[in-house]
């Protein structure tokens, strides 16, 4: 699709779709105002602290969330491997150590992204998200006004391929934003083609044959702010669902706990690690493995307190690129749980669906 052709698609997809009144949260914070808008407010199965799947389990099991040590797997280490190899498995998230981000890389991103959110509202508007749209300040994954909202500001944008880029929609304030960002984005994609490697590995697979298939791969990132909210028992900072990616990078503040992930019925909080980067996988490699590796339901909640900033990346295939279970993992009568699709028919499907946990990999399922 061409520039023109994607701009009169955005301009019918702003008229049909309505999202309504959108109160912008941190606005709300910094006016103090100690009533949640009824918008963001949960029904009573979906708080945070709801006695059902709401419930955080034992404070003990968040000891179990694998932390990987990227330079041990670069140095051939089996132990480290087959860690990795449960990780996946068993939880879909781990965090990483010795990843090679650098330090001050991960500390400058923080800054400006934290930089962004804290500019007037008006400023922040100049980019703004198009209803239904993906890219942009605003709220993402929503497609009704009657629709219920999550308790967090959002700064989307594309990255690799360019073609994928609005340009117009990256920040011009801070100076150093695109910059940054750019900087940034190339660290971690070598992380993202490093841990595929591994992942690929850990099955036995030749290293190279997750990134052998996906072409041209797609990158973008999407930044989250999270301001206090008078009522966090009341709402959620981000709807439960899993990743279309393959694989998903987050760096996260350590002012609170906010990322929490589906495990046995209770959702576990994962405590940020000093100088670490949280990895999920995605709904690709969950195809990919015939459900061997897990993409599993995560969420956010919000704090009372403490705001709280996530820099998360998003990697995936090309969009040109057929999709289904490799070989090997149908093989000796596994049943074959998903279709061969093109992913860039499940990438629409994804970002034109809400966020409503792991329904949208039902398009692939069989």
């Amino acid at each position: 699709m061409d520039s023109g052709a994607a701009a009169v698609c955005a301009e019918k997809a702003s008229e049909i779709i309505k999202i309504g009144q959108v109160d912008d949260v941190q606005e709300l914070h910094r006016l103090r105002s100690t009533t949640v808008p009824e918008r963001y407010i949960r029904d009573g199965d979906d708080r945070p602290d709801h006695a059902g799947v709401g419930v955080v389990v034992d404070e003990r099991a968040q000891e179990r969330i694998p932390v990987i040590d990227v330079g041990e797997l670069q140095r051939g280490g089996e132990e480290e491997l087959e860690k990795l190899r449960l990780a996946c498995e068993q939880w879909g998230f781990f965090q990483v150590v010795n990843h090679g981000v650098e330090k001050e890389t991960m500390e400058e991103m923080e800054k400006a992204a934290r930089e962004f959110f804290m500019l007037p509202l008006e400023e922040k508007e100049k980019y703004p998200m198009e209803p239904g749209g993906i890219q942009g300040y605003g709220h993402a994954f929503v497609f009704s006004d009657d629709q219920k909202l999550d308790w967090c500001n959002m700064l989307a944008l594309g990255v690799e391929p360019a073609f994928i880029r609005r340009p117009n929609l990256w920040p011009t304030t801070p100076a150093n934003f695109s910059e940054t960002l750019e900087k940034y984005s190339v660290e971690i994609r070598e992380l993202c083609l490093r841990l595929l490697e591994h992942t690929a590995a850990a099955l036995g697979l030749t290293p190279a044959r997750f990134n052998g298939m996906f072409g041209e791969a797609v990158q973008a990132v999407r930044m989250n702010f999270y301001p206090p909210c008078p009522r966090p028992e009341l709402v959620l900072g981000l709807s439960p669902h899993s990743d279309g990616s393959a694989v998903t990078v987050l760096q996260q503040d350590a002012a609170f706990a906010g990322l929490q992930v589906l495990r046995d019925g209770g959702w576990v909080s994962v405590q940020p690690v000093q100088g670490a980067l949280v990895v999920n996988i995605g709904d690709t490699l969950e195809v990919l493995t015939n459900g061997r590796y897990k993409s599993v339901e995560h969420r956010a909640v919000a704090s009372g307190e403490h705001d709280r900033l996530s820099v998360v990346t998003f990697y995936a295939p090309a969009y040109d690129v057929e999709l289904g279970p490799l070989p090997e993992f149908v093989a000796d009568g596994e049943p074959c749980r998903y279709r061969t699709y093109n992913h860039g028919e499940y990438s629409r499907h994804y970002v034109t669906s809400r966020l409503q946990g792991k329904k949208t990999l039902d398009f692939a399922k069989i």
